[in-house]
């Protein structure tokens, strides 16, 4: 009422709280345009989940079409090369010999592109992009139906969001993610953050902060530990078994078709022409078996499966030893809710975690590592 009289004019408005309203005036303006920009980086990441989600199907249309049109042609040309050796005719054996040796050389060059962009692999990727996408989409949602947003709340949204662009891009070549990468590392789509070491508060069982005590950090340092020598290690060991029988694959249809194309060429009623024309069968036939396994397995699928699993952990390890690492205990996570999060990321139950964090403290060396229970249930 005051301020409406004053607005009025009937009483009459000092300098102090002239300078009020203005202030409460500019908050008010501020939040608002924070608040805007808020639900326009929401409305961009929605449109980004809608984007990997249609390319991903794409993509792994790509990968169906792709590997059973190879293997039809490949196993036509070896039909066709073996028909070759049946004395029918000189031009028709010719023509045959002519088809299945264009055939096969078509074989290689649709191999040679299908294993260098690994469609079953894109596929993947954008799956994955469309999942952090949707996920980042609904903690925009959150932070603005719990509380007021901040400039800070905007800047790590937009950080995360271009760490995903970044993280799964969508052309091909050039700009995508290499399929054979020579070193093997955890997928990463979160930005990088050092938190400001601060002094120590003093924490005690009997009195807690911020939802923080000894027990709760020991029980966290504990699973840290073993997502370390654990989860993400063998999902590591796994990712780089995986790339090399991928690489093995990749590189073996190619040969084989390549050498079914030249064996078909050489192919003729000599003794010589009679194993050349062998060479031209048998090597289609393995050709097809070998893309058989690669994309109808989609080994490159497997790989970035197993990749995004290490990341995931990964992401857990680092958000663990940043509320480790924060010594401003009031600046941290909610303990609480923060080892909730954790339980519910891993499949398990709060209990269930303090079991796994007070079992840990025994495992210290590699090789009692390998009787220790994995922190991770879901994978």
């Amino acid at each position: 009422m005051e301020e409406l009289d004053m607005r009025w004019g009937t009483v009459p408005i000092t300098n102090t709280q002239m300078q009020k309203m203005r202030t409460t005036t500019e908050n008010k303006d501020a939040i608002e345009m924070t608040t805007i920009k808020l639900y326009a980086i929401a409305e961009v990441v929605a449109d980004r989940v809608e984007m990997h989600a249609n390319i991903g199907e794409q993509r792994n249309n790509w990968n169906d079409l792709l590997s059973n049109s190879i293997n039809a042609i490949t196993l036509t040309a070896a039909t066709m090369a073996g028909l070759s050796m049946i004395p029918i005719g000189t031009h028709s054996i010719f023509a045959m010999k002519l088809a299945s040796t264009l055939l096969y050389s078509a074989a290689t060059g649709l191999l040679l592109v299908v294993n260098k962009i690994q469609p079953s692999q894109l596929a993947e990727e954008q799956r994955n992009a469309s999942r952090l996408f949707r996920q980042l989409h609904e903690q925009i949602r959150t932070t603005l139906a719990l509380s007021t947003p901040t400039l800070k709340d905007v800047d790590d949204a937009m950080e995360k969001m271009l760490a995903l662009d970044k993280a799964y891009p969508l052309p091909l070549l050039p700009g995508m993610l290499d399929k054979f990468p020579a070193l093997v590392e955890p997928a990463r789509w979160w930005p990088s953050k050092r938190p400001q070491r601060q002094q120590q508060q003093n924490l005690s069982n009997k009195k807690d902060i911020n939802g923080w005590s000894q027990d709760l950090e020991e029980e966290m340092r504990g699973v840290l530990g073993v997502l370390k020598r654990k989860d993400t290690a063998d999902y590591m060991r796994l990712s780089k078994l995986v790339l090399k029988v991928n690489r093995i694959l990749a590189g073996s249809g190619p040969v084989l078709t390549g050498l079914a194309a030249l064996g078909t060429a050489l192919a003729g009623s000599s003794a010589h022409g009679s194993w050349a024309a062998l060479v031209g069968v048998a090597g289609g036939a393995l050709a097809s078996i070998i893309n058989t396994l690669e994309h109808g397995g989609q080994v490159g699928m497997v790989f970035e499966m197993y990749r995004n699993c290490a990341g995931s952990y990964r992401f857990l390890e680092e958000r663990i030893e940043s509320n480790l690492n924060e010594r401003d205990l009031q600046k941290r996570e909610n303990g609480e809710l923060f080892e909730m999060k954790v339980a519910m990321e891993l499949g398990r139950s709060i209990q269930e975690l303090r079991d796994l964090g007070a079992a840990s403290i025994g495992y210290k060396d590699e090789d009692s590592s390998r009787s220790e229970e994995f922190a991770g249930k879901l994978f």
